[in-house]
């Protein structure tokens, strides 16, 4: 049926039917739950990140390091910052560090160390790089033993080390665990090399304050001396290591 139109059109409208109305509903309402959940804020670790109001107080924790190399030890602290709390993004990461010592032999080195890992803390990203960057550190006049029989190539190390540790425990690395089948290998080597070695050497490692037969040597992963000849083939006793696969 056609209709005349006598005057000038300014605007129009399409008419829709009631299931052409839900399904526009329905667009809508989806749309504005990804708005909803586009807007929701996730604090992600920044440089202009500010300590949290009130009593300003981080969480943390200090690890003494106790070297042959000083007869004073070290202190370190590292503090956390929480993230997210009380949500499912919650996570926890370094936000500063501090190391104190009675030696001032070593001050400048280790100020100008602990605000640079501090300044890579609060930058964000991937910070477990430290770790590795200060494990592979190298002392020109040679590294010592801990004890338990860990060489530390110098003291620069042994605070990587420490920093590993933490981010270990809060959860930021994971920590490589041997499982129980290659543990249960271990014990039954170490029970064979115990047997072999004479009463000498065991007195010789228990004056050592390990609890690696004193021929042990070194291993290259992970820089502990607990590394034995069993059945032709050079076996770590504490990372599991062999040469022979």
């Amino acid at each position: 049926m056609a209709i005349k139109i006598g005057k000038k059109i300014t605007a129009y409208s399409v008419k829709q039917d009631d299931a052409d109305d839900a399904q526009a509903q329905t667009s809508e309402q989806n749309s504005g739950g990804e708005d909803d959940r586009a807007s929701a804020e996730i604090i992600r670790m920044h440089e202009k990140l500010q300590r949290p109001e009130g009593f300003e107080c981080l969480e943390g924790a200090t690890y003494k390091v106790r070297t042959p190399l000083d007869d004073h030890a070290l202190y370190v602290t590292i503090n956390d910052i929480i993230l997210n709390p009380g949500t499912e993004h919650e996570q926890r990461r370094p936000f500063e560090i501090f190391i104190n010592s009675k030696n001032m032999d070593h001050f400048q080195w280790i100020v100008a160390l602990t605000r640079v890992m501090s300044s890579v803390f609060r930058k964000g990203g991937d910070v477990t790089f430290l770790s590795e960057e200060l494990q592979a550190v190298f002392d020109p006049r040679g590294g010592y033993f801990k004890q338990g029989g860990k060489f530390m190539p110098s003291l620069v190390a042994e605070i990587g080390a420490v920093l590993e540790h933490h981010m270990q425990a809060i959860g930021l690395m994971e920590k490589e665990e041997l499982s129980e089948q290659q543990q249960l290998l271990l014990q039954e080597k170490r029970a064979e090399a115990d047997a072999a070695a004479n009463p000498a050497a065991n007195n010789n490692a228990t004056n050592q304050g390990n609890n690696y037969p004193a021929s042990a040597t070194l291993c290259h992963k992970c820089n502990t001396k607990a590394v034995i000849v069993m059945d032709s083939c050079a076996t770590c006793l504490a990372c599991g290591y062999s040469k022979c696969g």
